[in-house]
């Protein structure tokens, strides 16, 4: 039987996401697995999985806000923006800032210049792949934003670097943080760690390990914050027709139970006449 639904994974570091769906299709015997967004292979913590008829939802999950706690140094700078890409060049630090009100500055929307070692693309081309051939990498930014950041104390592991927590949207770059960190306090500085501790409404505690010996299975309609309306023609729904509904929502989840079957968008502005978005059966 195909296992339907969302599993939360705590993402081990030096494993990428691709590699955390490898593990999941070999243990579960089966290919409909898929991530509502990628953590880099250095970085540990919430991966949310779909699963089977889980992937139809990926167009319609709302909430993609994320939390991380990440740790830099200063001193030092790297291609990547973290200690894990080529060392480019170290200076003295300087210590004469307030960290707390340096990481305050950050709070609210960002034009932010995104690390040269990206995914993202200019010409088609992934900005790493113009690190990698030794190219100039073009200089793009993104619209991004952060709700709440504050420092923590120290962990054990980073003793001497600076740890903070940020909650952020969807797309924002923990590395340009760093980087940026030392740009407003005259210092060079890099990414040490990272771990994300929410995503998608899911927290760190919600996560199994990778290798536990089950995964617990959250269902579908967690995801998907739309008004639940319980079907009464099953038929008409699975068969994709159109429905007539009371309601003054203009997007709707039609259950059966606890069980997510589609999503119906409204036709026409003041009319009750919905259309099936997408089947989830």
């Amino acid at each position: 039987m195909e296992l339907d639904g969302i599993l939360v994974i705590r993402k081990p570091e030096g494993m990428t996401s691709f590699d955390v769906i490898a593990r999941l299709r070999k243990k579960y015997k089966q290919k409909k697995f898929g991530h509502t967004g990628t953590l880099d292979p250095m970085a540990s913590g919430v991966l949310v999985v779909m699963a089977g008829k889980a992937c139809k939802i990926l167009p319609y999950i709302q909430d993609t806000d994320k939390e991380y706690i990440a740790t830099l140094a200063l001193g030092s700078q790297y291609d990547t923006d973290d200690v894990f890409g080529t060392l480019e060049k170290t200076q003295e630090v300087n210590t004469d800032f307030d960290a707390d009100a340096i990481l305050a500055s950050f709070k609210g929307k960002l034009h932010q210049r995104v690390p040269k070692a990206s995914a993202k693309k200019v010409n088609g081309k992934k900005l790493y792949d113009y690190l990698r051939a030794d190219q100039e990498v073009p200089e793009i930014y993104s619209d991004v934003e952060v709700y709440d950041i504050e420092r923590l104390e120290a962990d054990e592991k980073h003793p001497d670097d600076l740890r903070f927590r940020v909650a952020c949207s969807s797309g924002t770059y923990i590395r340009s943080i760093c980087r940026d960190f030392g740009e407003k306090t005259g210092n060079l500085a890099a990414m040490t760690s990272l771990v994300r501790t929410k995503a998608n409404g899911f927290t760190l505690d919600q996560a199994d390990d990778l290798d536990a010996e089950a995964h617990r299975l959250y269902p579908i309609a967690m995801m998907l914050d739309y008004p639940q309306i319980q079907a009464e023609n099953f038929d008409d729904i699975r068969n994709g027709k159109k429905i007539r509904l009371d309601t003054d929502a203009d997007r709707v989840l039609m259950m059966d139970g606890e069980t997510a079957l589609a999503i119906y968008d409204r036709m026409t502005p003041g009319r009750n006449v919905f259309a099936s978005a997408r089947g989830l059966w």
